[in-house]
């Protein structure tokens, strides 16, 4: 088999090739190594790249082949990791000045079972500063570009892992989500990603690292081509980290149908607090009536105890609070009174979460509990619930400061850049798995992403979900001019 003949298949046919002895994973290591020489100078995707570390495992794996040892699922694939988890031996920087020359000791949990699942780890992909931003770009490295529109972003803060997936030069990318970072780029670059439940995958070796943050939002989480690979991915990364392990184990449950017939779905399109733009509408509208075509049982309208706009704001809130034990102490007053001032800006909102009350803080919790608990019912009787990923497709490249006075333009008018927080704040809130599938593309040839969200800790059921609609509504397709080989 040709190497090239792999660039766009799914990991899972990659390491089915690998192990049939159809490819080496030597070929197909320096076939990506290649395509990165070639297509990464214009995109800034991968920025440190571990040639000659995975030429050498790739060799080694081939090496096992020939002995009849298979490693794990993944055997000799190529696959990237956000520049913001830990990896042995390699440059990690979060995107900052401060971890500019940082080179941990040991991998990440997340990496580590990775590599134990056979993986050729190629490099890491561009995020913003700290991961904090719908952008990839920073000092560092520079500023990573959409392969469907250079002139655009590929989304952040996993930008630069959808991207190189997209242009074929990784199989699989490890990212992270707490404001949308992996499901955003997923849609703006038309690829698979998946934010898992949380808790279920290990943060242990993620920087930024605040040791609250598993427990409440923040998720570690992957994207791909494919939703079968996305399966396969969480099946790897799932599970207890080594500390806990000693006390339980996980297993993930399995999907809920054998068809799309056997789903009960839920869906809306759109919502008066943040409109989805017509580009984007009429790309879901055309996706949902080709599954009611199909029969697939399908209701519109919000779970009952869902009100958006109140989670959205609870979300918000303790969103920002994350970040309250970096306020240092001399600024705690005059930061106070700036969120006394009510006046509803970005500012405000953000200060009030950094200073409110220990009270407001666990009033907050409250809600999130009584939001998992209307999520929960809602799936005795439904099994996946579809929205919007964003409001808008890819924008132009903007990196004015600061970055919640930028604006982002629509076919009905301008819109806030906080807004890009709406769509994936319920199932961050309630902590439960949302995958992301490609449905189609704008009528100006930018992909668009359909979120699907399900039951708390039942991960497999959203990633089905996914898989079994790319076969009504397609799935990934690359981009112009990445199918060339090298």
């Amino acid at each position: 088999m040709d190497p090239s003949d792999l660039v766009f298949s799914s990991a899972h046919d990659a390491a089915s090739a690998i192990r049939r002895g159809e490819v080496t994973s030597l070929a197909l290591t320096e076939l990506i190594f290649h395509r990165i020489e070639r297509f990464n100078p214009a995109l800034n995707a991968v920025v440190t790249l571990m040639r000659e570390e995975a030429l050498a495992r790739a060799r080694e794996a081939d090496e096992a082949i020939a002995k009849g040892e298979r490693w794990g699922p993944l055997h000799g694939v190529p696959i990237t990791i956000k520049d913001c988890f830990e990896t042995a031996g390699v440059r990690t920087t979060a995107g900052a000045r401060h971890f500019s020359d940082y080179v941990p000791d040991v991998d990440a949990a997340a990496v580590a079972r990775l590599r134990e699942a056979g993986a050729v780890i190629i490099g890491h992909t561009n995020v913003p500063v700290w991961a904090g931003d719908w952008q990839s770009y920073n000092k560092i490295f520079g500023t990573t570009s959409n392969p469907w529109d250079q002139a655009r972003t590929p989304g952040g803060s996993t930008g630069g892992g959808a991207a190189a997936l997209a242009a074929g030069l990784s199989f699989l990318s490890l990212g992270s989500d707490v404001g949308g970072s992996i499901r955003i780029p997923a849609h703006f670059c038309g690829v698979y990603g998946h934010k898992p439940s949380v808790n279920v995958v290990s943060l242990k070796g993620y920087i930024p690292a605040l040791p609250y943050w598993p427990q409440l939002l923040y998720v570690a989480g992957h994207l791909a081509r494919s939703a079968e690979d996305l399966k396969l991915a969480i099946e790897i990364l799932g599970g207890p980290g080594v500390e806990e392990a000693m006390a339980y184990s996980w297993s993930l449950p399995p999907e809920r149908g054998a068809s799309l017939s056997d789903y009960r779905l839920g869906y809306v399109l759109d919502h008066t607090a943040c409109p989805v733009s017509s580009d984007v509408r009429d790309v879901m509208a055309a996706a949902l009536d080709s599954l009611k075509d199909e029969g697939v049982d399908l209701v519109e309208g919000w779970p009952e105890g869902v009100d958006p706009v109140e989670h959205y704001t609870t979300f918000r809130f303790l969103f920002g609070s994350l970040y309250a034990p970096l306020l240092k102490d001399e600024n705690y007053d005059e930061t106070r009174r700036r969120a006394l001032d009510q006046d509803g800006s970005y500012e405000v909102i953000r200060d009030l979460a950094l200073t409110t009350p220990h009270k407001r803080f666990h009033k907050a919790l409250k809600e999130r509990m009584e939001a998992q608990e209307a999520w929960k019912k809602y799936f005795e009787s439904r099994d996946a619930f579809l929205l919007p990923v964003s409001f808008l497709p890819a924008f132009p490249h903007d990196h004015s400061q600061p970055f919640w006075e930028r604006v982002l333009q629509t076919p009905e008018g301008p819109r806030r850049y906080e807004d890009l927080m709406f769509w994936i704040s319920f199932a961050t809130l309630a902590g439960l798995p949302a995958t992301v599938a490609p449905i189609g593309k704008t009528a100006d040839g930018l992909p668009v992403g359909i979120q699907i969200i399900g039951p708390y800790l039942e991960d497999a059921t959203p990633i089905d979900v996914a898989a079994k609609m790319a076969e009504i509504v397609g799935g990934f397709e690359p981009p112009e001019g990445y199918m060339e080989s090298p």
